[in-house]
């Protein structure tokens, strides 16, 4: 079962399914994408994943609040937990840390990761967790307010091995997306040789980083296997193998979901 593990399909560019998110849907459908986890990045646009997952059985939701979010409330633990109670809802996130694009709210970074920490525990969820940049502040915080038993997964990795593996020792699982394949990313592609596959999913982020070939374009989870073909490549498996493996640990993960 070939899953996207992370995508925003409420910001998918439509155009080409006149504005249908139906059709966008059916088109991953068709490509064999028979999962797909509609990430949350602020409150504003809570609603709308739920309600994305609401609509299709093959879809589920996460909320929270992108490290990068700016100038708007912060989330309360008591929202988080108040949002992930809906039953369409199987993880808290994506939150994090991202000190390359934004380095002067770090406080406020750190307050908002440890918020949904809290949150996650409390719901018994696994958390989606955006880190740029910030390995060793994101290691000291999963390893003090995180729930390693839920766990979470470090999405669209484009860190060090050593990160990896010490992500990976506390318990959480690494995602690759498109960006596996670019030309520039031998260092990710030693890093994805190394991972035992057990801990390992796959995603799109779409509509952001379209994978070779279809560099340039909008992003859809439509895409997903030609990622799924380059990491097994990469991890000298057959592509059915990767896609096997990558589903039991999507369920393994998010076991809501299942």
């Amino acid at each position: 079962m070939l899953i996207d593990s992370h995508c925003h399909l409420d910001r998918l560019k439509l155009d080409q399914y006149d504005g249908d998110l139906d059709r966008a849907v059916q088109a991953a459908r068709d490509a064999g994408v028979e999962r797909m986890l509609c990430i949350g990045i602020d409150m504003d646009n809570a609603g709308a994943v739920v309600d994305i997952a609401s609509r299709y059985d093959d879809v589920f939701a996460s909320v929270g609040v992108h490290p990068l979010e700016k100038d708007k409330p912060e989330p309360s633990l008591e929202q988080l937990v108040h949002l992930a109670s809906d039953n369409h809802v199987v993880a808290i996130g994506e939150t994090g840390l991202d000190y390359y694009y934004s380095k002067d709210n770090i406080p406020t970074q750190q307050q908002r990761f440890i918020t949904h920490l809290e949150a996650a525990r409390q719901c018994s969820l696994p958390v989606i967790i955006h880190t740029r940049d910030a390995r060793e502040d994101t290691l000291a915080l999963l390893d003090e307010h995180a729930d390693q038993e839920c766990s979470g997964v470090l999405h669209c990795f484009t860190e060090s091995w050593d990160m990896a593996k010490a992500a990976m020792d506390m318990n959480f699982y690494i995602s690759v997306s498109g960006i596996v394949t670019f030309r520039n990313a031998d260092a990710l592609r030693d890093v994805v040789r190394k991972m035992p596959m057990d801990r390992l999913l796959i995603e799109t982020d779409s509509p952001y980083l379209a994978p070779v070939p279809h560099r340039g374009k909008s992003n859809e989870p439509k895409y997903l296997p030609d990622v799924a073909r380059f990491v097994a490549s990469l991890k000298g498996v057959s592509e059915e193998t990767l896609i096997q493996k990558t589903a039991e640990n999507f369920f393994k993960l998010f076991s809501l979901a299942s």
